[in-house]
C-alpha cells in the first residue's frame, strides 16, 4: 500500500484495524512528518488517531503524551528526511517499531506515562528531555 493509499484509507476510517498496529501508528506519524512541519504533523496525527479510534469505538485508547513523545523521537531519528523512504526508515529504526515503550521509558517513568493527565494532554518527560 502506498503512503497516499494508507493515508486515504486511514482518513476515511476504512483502514482495517489489523493494519493500524503500532507500526501503523509509526507509519502515520512518519507520513505526517514527511509532509508537514512538526506542529502540523503532530496535530494531524493526533486528530487522525482520535477520529480513527472513535470510529472503532475505542476513543479512550488514544494517549496524547505517547503519540507526541514518539513524534519527537521519530523526528530525531530522521523521519522528516524526504530522501528516506518508509522502508529505509523502518529498517534503520527497528527499536522504535518493536521497542517503543522501552525507549519512552528513558524519558518517562511508568507513573507519569500511566497517568490520566498524560493520556489526555502532552506531559513533558519526568526523567530525561525528549530530543528537539
Amino acid at each position: 500500500m502506498t503512503d497516499d493509499e494508507f493515508l486515504t484509507s486511514f482518513a476515511a476510517c476504512t483502514l482495517p484495524p489489523e493494519q493500524f498496529s503500532h507500526a501503523g501508528h509509526i507509519r502515520l506519524a512518519w507520513i505526517q512528518l514527511q509532509r508537514h512541519d512538526f506542529d502540523q504533523a503532530v496535530d494531524g496525527t493526533c486528530r487522525g488517531i482520535r477520529a480513527y479510534a472513535t470510529h472503532l469505538g475505542a476513543a479512550t485508547k488514544f494517549h496524547t503524551t505517547i503519540t507526541v513523545a514518539l513524534m519527537h523521537l521519530l523526528r530525531a531519528a530522521g523521519a522528516a528526511d524526504r530522501d528516506v523512504s518508509w522502508y529505509q526508515f523502518v529498517t534503520a529504526n527497528q527499536d522504535l517499531v518493536h521497542n517503543a515503550r522501552a525507549i519512552l521509558g528513558r524519558h518517562y517513568s511508568s507513573q507519569c506515562l500511566d497517568s490520566q493527565d498524560a493520556r489526555e494532554r502532552f506531559v513533558a518527560p519526568d526523567l530525561q528531555p525528549l530530543p528537539v
